[in-house]
């Protein structure tokens, strides 16, 4: 069973932000009794303010799809080139690691894989102190670049600059335009690391085909960009994103309440969701049991239920990441994941996870 609800113009487990292309080279509100916000009233100037039951906030639920490309701050190590000069590489012998994040060269800041790349080349072969993120710490490494068969300085590295998908809006603030999305955040598809943003954009998407998940086998909701730029990404955590749309969009949709995690129960729930035909709908499913009621992810596993989107989806898919769940007329959170052995579950977060995301600064729209 579902139900047609008007869309506003404008993924073992499996994450499930959907990856388009990789390049390889590849919420902020008041909160008051009654009133509308994502986050604490923004004249305090501080972290997030938990959900109060007394204070109920109130948000445009989400469900539309949205297209993220997001550039990242310094370069992601993703692997390792060989050659019978040097085994193994230069990178690999300063202690280089999969994972790190390269963010500058001797005195300069690294500007995607160009111009690490550049940095290296202009070395001459003379050692370079690399200085990187890793597991959260600042690391420095001294790497010595050795010539290709053209003479050309290399240090053996395979690096990402940025990355591309479609995941879902989980909710709005319908007075400030900032919203959040996801659930989980983006990480680099080859070594699992949060991608450090250094800036991102939102476009809106036009949803063309679904292709149904089987067991082993996610599914995936595919679509296009479009040409017109439509939002910003704020901050990309364990929790989601945080972005700001322009302009006012979707006022269609009424705002709802938002439920704190000690409201959330087993059984029934709904997930709002946009698929092929890009309607915005609502279809049934269950919360079969709580997991981490403490944890800042995967709080709960949901089971989709429902006959239409079993029919079109085989269950949950690559793209719904961000879905909006909704129990008892208010919202509780997002999907996050895909079960992969059984594509009818997955886990999904409490909302009130997402909007306390550690370290989200407070901000305020112009």
């Amino acid at each position: 069973m579902q139900k047609r609800i008007k869309r506003s113009p404008r993924t073992v487990v499996h994450n499930l932000f959907l990856t388009l292309a990789l390049s390889l080279a590849v919420v902020c509100l008041f909160t008051s009794t009654g009133q509308y916000g994502l986050f604490a009233d923004a004249r305090q100037g501080e972290a997030l303010a938990a959900v109060s039951a007394a204070k109920e906030r109130y948000l445009i639920p989400g469900g539309m799809p949205f297209g993220i490309r997001l550039e990242t701050e310094g370069v992601v190590v993703v692997g390792f080139t060989k050659s019978a000069v040097d085994i193994p590489s230069p990178a690999e012998r300063a202690g280089i690691a999969l994972g790190d994040v390269i963010r500058s060269v001797g005195d300069v800041k690294v500007e995607g894989a160009a111009g690490l790349s550049s940095l290296i080349e202009a070395s001459g072969g003379q050692p370079l102190t690399v200085t990187l993120l890793r597991d959260g710490k600042t690391v420095t490494k001294t790497v010595t670049p050795l010539p290709d068969a053209e003479g050309h300085y290399r240090a053996g590295l395979k690096v990402r600059d940025g990355t591309a998908g479609i995941g879902t809006v989980t909710a709005i603030d319908p007075v400030t335009m900032q919203f959040v999305g996801l659930g989980h955040g983006i990480c680099d598809s080859d070594t699992g690391v949060l991608l450090p943003l250094k800036r991102g954009t939102v476009y809106d998407v036009s949803v063309t085909a679904v292709r149904k998940g089987a067991q082993g086998a996610p599914g995936e909701i595919k679509g296009y960009f479009s040409s017109c730029e439509c939002g910003t990404v704020l901050r990309n955590s364990q929790q989601g994103v945080q972005g700001q749309f322009q302009g006012k969009c979707f006022q269609d949709i009424q705002p709802m309440a938002v439920a704190s995690c000690r409201e959330v129960r087993t059984g029934k729930v709904t997930i709002l969701c946009t698929l092929g035909d890009n309607v915005r709908r609502e279809y049934e499913a269950s919360i079969v049991k709580m997991t981490s009621a403490s944890g800042k992810e995967k709080n709960f596993i949901i089971k989709v239920t429902d006959p239409e989107l079993l029919q079109k989806t085989g269950g949950i898919v690559q793209g719904m990441s961000g879905s909006p769940i909704i129990q008892n007329g208010k919202l509780i959170g997002a999907v996050t994941h895909v079960m992969v052995a059984d594509p009818t579950e997955g886990y999904g977060i409490f909302i009130e996870n997402m909007l306390n995301a550690e370290n989200i600064p407070m901000a305020k729209a112009s």
